[in-house]
């Protein structure tokens, strides 16, 4: 009985992986440059006739994308400004992103993330001293994971799971640290517009370059001011 209980609890997750494996299959062609010039006359379409429609089932798309982890969800940010414009663009990506982000973390919570934080806490060693540590310093390690570009959206909603984060904390560090990525990801994508209509073919060099990862990365350093400040403290 046990074990079919275990198994239970973990059955969120394990829908999340397989769900998350063939939408990285099946929507490889439609997530990306090309997809969105090829499509773009019929999303613009829809949205100027049915705006209200079009930025509900925008959401809606964002959120089962992020909650089932499918990878791509840059692509769905920038065609948030795409078709939205920067405002309200930014505001739907960023609850789509915050409210999918949520799911993942209350479906590894509810599986195995108390599992993972006990059997740490009784473990000791190396991750028993980073859980303490990520513990003392919560909110400036949450942001930084949020802040620092290339981090696994994934993992980022898990790991907070698995050492015993409150839900009230996940959601208001989530939500505030992807402010300033979506912000600028959701920019790129409401320029989209005008290098397609100018004949122009975008690529991930346009968000890979150093003027947008710059400000970022010194985002991410700035909110581990705060760890680095305790840490030092200690030491004295």
């Amino acid at each position: 009985m046990l074990q079919i209980a275990n198994w239970h609890r973990r059955l969120p997750l394990i829908v999340i992986v397989i769900i998350a494996i063939f939408g990285a299959v099946l929507l490889r062609e439609y997530l990306s440059f090309d997809a969105l010039f090829a499509h773009r006359n019929t999303l613009l379409a829809y949205r100027d006739s049915h705006y209200m429609w079009a930025s509900l089932a925008f959401v809606a798309i964002y959120i089962l994308l992020v909650a089932f982890s499918v990878p791509g969800a840059i692509w769905v940010t920038l065609t948030g400004g795409f078709l939205f414009g920067l405002f309200p663009g930014v505001i739907y990506n960023l609850i789509g992103s915050t409210i999918g982000a949520i799911f993942v973390f209350l479906a590894a919570r509810a599986g195995i993330g108390a599992e993972v934080d006990a059997k740490i806490k009784s473990t000791g060693g190396l991750a028993a001293r980073m859980r303490r540590a990520l513990a003392e310093n919560e909110v400036s390690a949450l942001l930084t994971m949020r802040l620092v570009p290339g981090m696994p959206f994934f993992l980022v909603n898990l790991i907070p799971a698995f050492v015993g984060t409150t839900l009230r904390r996940f959601a208001w560090t989530t939500a505030l640290g992807m402010i300033p990525g979506t912000f600028v990801f959701t920019s790129v994508g409401a320029g989209l517009e005008h290098i397609f209509a100018t004949g122009g073919r975008p690529d991930l060099g346009i968000i890979l370059s150093w003027p947008i990862l710059l400000p970022l990365l010194a985002l991410a350093a700035l909110s581990m001011l705060p760890s680095l400040y305790r840490y030092f403290r200690k030491g004295t």
